[in-house]
């Protein structure tokens, strides 16, 4: 039974109201998450998950789970290129296997320097895992089966009434707040009247107008595929172009192709869906089509505003990307992970409700970002179009695949191999971060620099007992002490009791710390984020309540949003409102491709996901 009282209520069970659930659940804090799907994904949707997510896994203790799962161990994650798929191999961009990413994790420093690398992991499996932990949490209720028909919130609190799918029953569930994760046709986003800004529409050659995504069985394909196993399959031809994801590495796939202006979805049959699949191959073989869609390509959308007093917007509900690079779902984790932490401290009396305000200031300049990143690489792909002789078994032919391969294999890296992207977003002009005056290395997608300037990830270290530094942050607050000078941190643990909030003094012994973090103290928030650095601990209470919202007034946190956004990604925070088509996906202005920082001298550059989905086709991908 759906409980009748609660603290937050998530609408919403995909990954971004899953991790909710869970950072939610294990701070103490009571949860209701409902989702009108009867269970958590079937189809693949997003088949790639980040570093930086797989970091915010591993501090859940989830990640090793997450890694053992969709691909066997040793299947190749590549990101292949073929004219067909069993015809001309154009290019490859190889990167590590699971079992591969465990042991080159730790002999990796600099840009790709961090706890865990990325993994190529169906959605359909990551969200079984999610729901198992958030499930196993007192206090936490989750109930698919139930969708959202109305919304009132109060001065106090929310009142949601919910319905039961199966049996049409109406229940009323009261809560202090509400979390919109309900995807891109968010009936909460709809129910606080807010809009989509950003492109629409974006018509490309590929990934720009309406796909047919088919998640479907094919134990055959690598028989009459003669080229090694790829976790990514492209097909570049004039006929059928294509991206298709292994599933699980034994014959299923998540195929999308562009429907060309003579294919009618309302038309289109299984025997035409198992034609796309063998003309993108060049070959025959037995299919077993499990789920079919249609999706639209071409957008780059963000939520005028991410909340109102008592509700809030996160992932899809909040910005639909362009399906390249993998970033809507993982964006969406990071929304969870941001807000999550911050609606514990204030329902805990730990710190005020202007706290809360800062979730839009800080998140919403990121999915600006990301949507943005997303639109180039839509269009270095998109926008490249195959030459008349490309398939062609001639001299000419040969020269067009040459050059097409030596194009795709640049694309490849500059889309995959992306720490920058991964590692690099940051809170700068939060008013919850207490700047050092410093300013952060540019952000760049393919390089990333490791910083603890006060906004970003706090620089990762391997210790030498074999830990990860971030093993040893506490689940909340941490203050690292970074040399043996530095002082004993007691005025930042005496702040932290008088607020009831839980903080761990951790003493870093290695000796690159100090360089790395450029000060004998950091102050590290829940969502690993570093708050402070400095070299004193004399205004540890003051420092702790600017990261606690004390600093900022509601009226000033509302003002600096749109400044900090648009100040921070002027190209992005011009867009205009557009409503949510049903069933679409998204994209955002230009950024450069800047330089390089390889993985490893073999280029096993890890990267984010690919070319993602961020609605509910099937095999379609976040």
């Amino acid at each position: 039974m759906v409980p009748a009282q609660t603290e937050v209520v998530i609408i919403g069970g995909g990954p971004c109201g899953l991790m909710a659930a869970n950072e939610l659940g294990r701070r103490g804090v009571r949860v209701l998450l409902v989702d009108d799907k009867p269970g958590t994904a079937f189809n693949p949707q997003a088949n790639a998950t980040q570093a930086r997510t797989m970091e915010h896994y591993r501090r859940l203790g989830f990640a090793d789970e997450v890694r053992q799962q969709g691909l066997s161990p040793d299947f190749p994650t590549d990101i292949a290129y073929f004219t067909r798929y069993a015809r001309h191999e154009l290019a490859r961009f190889r990167l590590p296997s699971a079992r591969d990413a465990t042991t080159l994790v730790k002999s990796l420093r600099g840009a790709w320097s961090a706890a865990e690398l990325p993994h190529r992991v169906s959605q359909k499996y990551v969200e079984a895992v999610m729901r198992r932990h958030a499930e196993s949490l007192d206090g936490v209720s989750v109930h698919y089966g139930w969708r959202m028909v109305a919304l009132r919130e109060y001065d106090e609190g929310v009142e949601v009434d919910l319905e039961e799918t199966a049996t049409r029953h109406r229940q009323t569930v009261r809560a202090r707040y509400a979390i919109g994760a309900d995807g891109p046709r968010s009936v909460v986003r709809q129910h606080l009247g807010i809009r989509y800004g950003g492109e629409t529409g974006v018509q490309r050659d590929f990934m720009g107008g309406r796909m047919y995504a088919i998640y479907f069985r094919a134990p055959d394909f690598y028989k009459v595929v003669p080229h090694a196993p790829a976790w990514m399959n492209v097909s570049f031809n004039r006929d059928r172009r294509a991206f298709m994801a292994a599933v699980d590495g034994k014959g299923e796939f998540a195929f999308h192709t562009q429907l060309h202006a003579d294919e009618h979805e309302a038309e289109l049959t299984e025997d035409d869906a198992k034609a796309m699949l063998h003309a993108a191959t060049g070959a025959t073989f037995d299919v077993t089509i499990l789920s079919r869609l249609t999706w639209t390509a071409g957008h780059c959308l963000v939520a005028d505003a991410l909340s109102t007093r008592r509700v809030f917007l996160a992932g899809d509900a909040a910005h639909l990307f362009t399906p390249t690079g993998g970033l809507g779902y993982n964006t969406a984790v990071e929304d969870a992970v941001n807000l999550s932490w911050k609606l514990a401290a204030v329902l805990r009396g730990q710190a005020p409700a202007a706290l809360l305000d800062s979730y839009a200031i800080e998140r919403r300049p990121l999915a600006l970002r990301n949507t943005a990143y997303a639109r180039t690489f839509a269009d270095s792909l998109g926008l490249f179009a195959p030459a008349a002789e490309i398939e062609d078994d001639t001299a000419a032919g040969e020269a067009a695949r040459a050059t097409a391969g030596a194009y795709l294999s640049e694309h490849g890296r500059r889309e995959f191999n992306i720490p920058g992207i991964t590692f690099g977003g940051r809170y700068d002009g939060s008013p919850i971060i207490v700047s050092d005056g410093t300013a952060p290395p540019p952000d760049v997608p393919n390089d990333y620099v490791p910083t603890a300037c006060p906004g970003g990830r706090p620089p990762h270290l391997w210790l030498d007992d074999g830990r990860s530094l971030y093993d040893t942050f506490g689940f909340d607050w941490t203050v690292l002490r970074l040399s043996e000078s530095a002082p004993n941190a007691q005025a930042f643990l005496d702040a932290a009791e008088r607020r009831g909030v839980s903080l761990d003094v951790v003493d870093v012994e290695h000796p690159d710390a100090r360089a790395l973090y450029g000060a004998d103290l950091a102050l590290i928030r829940p969502d690993q984020i570093v708050a402070w650095r400095g070299n004193a601990d004399t205004d540890a209470a003051g420092v702790l309540g600017q990261a606690l919202g004390g600093a900022a007034a509601r009226s000033q946190v509302a003002s600096g949003a749109a400044s900090v956004s648009a100040a921070a990604h002027p190209a992005a925070a011009a867009s205009v409102s557009a409503s949510v088509p049903a069933a679409t996906h998204p994209s955002a202005a230009s950024v450069s491709a800047a330089t390089h920082s390889s993985i490893a001298a073999s280029a096993l550059a890890p990267a984010s996901a690919v070319p993602a989905h961020a609605g509910t086709p099937p095999g379609a991908m976040r």
